[in-house]
């Protein structure tokens, strides 16, 4: 099916770019999660209880943004897409290592991770100030918890 179902209460061109924007913010959530768990299952050292409880908290709040933003995206009549293969080829934050890492290499890796995805986010605020100011509320709310999240993490390193 291609033609949606759904009809969208905003304008075709604002509709168009407003869903650019969430399935973009979509991907990089669903990675974020992903990698939210990879270092979960892989974080080893002093201070490990910590860091493995603190991915959970990450994991938990990227896994409903992921609801959130694809819920959103149906809202206006776009077919969010989080399968594998258009994470893999789409998403825009950085790597997380494979194997075991050190709590201090975790936490590094999280803070830059977080640092990007919240400059992407902030870029696609600005983008949907004049599309649609419900998406543009939404992105806010994640980006204040992923701000929130980076600080905590980042205090990890001071």
């Amino acid at each position: 099916m291609t033609k949606s179902p759904i009809t969208s209460p905003l304008p075709e061109a604002d509709r168009t770019s407003t869903g650019a924007v969430l399935q973009a913010t979509l991907v990089d959530l669903v990675d974020l999660s992903l990698i939210g768990k990879q270092a979960h299952w892989n974080v080893v050292g002093p201070n490990f209880r910590s860091a493995h409880l603190q991915l959970d908290e990450l994991v938990t709040a990227a896994r409903q943004f992921v609801d959130d933003v694809a819920e959103r995206a149906n809202a206006i009549g776009v077919s969010p897409n989080g399968k594998t293969k258009t994470v893999l080829e789409s998403s825009g934050i950085p790597e997380y290592p494979d194997n075991w890492q050190s709590v201090e290499s975790t936490v590094a890796a999280i803070v830059e991770i977080l640092g990007a995805l919240i400059e992407r986010l902030r870029k696609r605020i600005d983008e949907t100030d004049k599309s649609d100011l419900v998406t543009q509320d939404l992105l806010i709310e994640i980006a204040a918890e992923l701000e929130k999240q980076h600080w905590m993490w980042q205090a990890q390193k001071a």
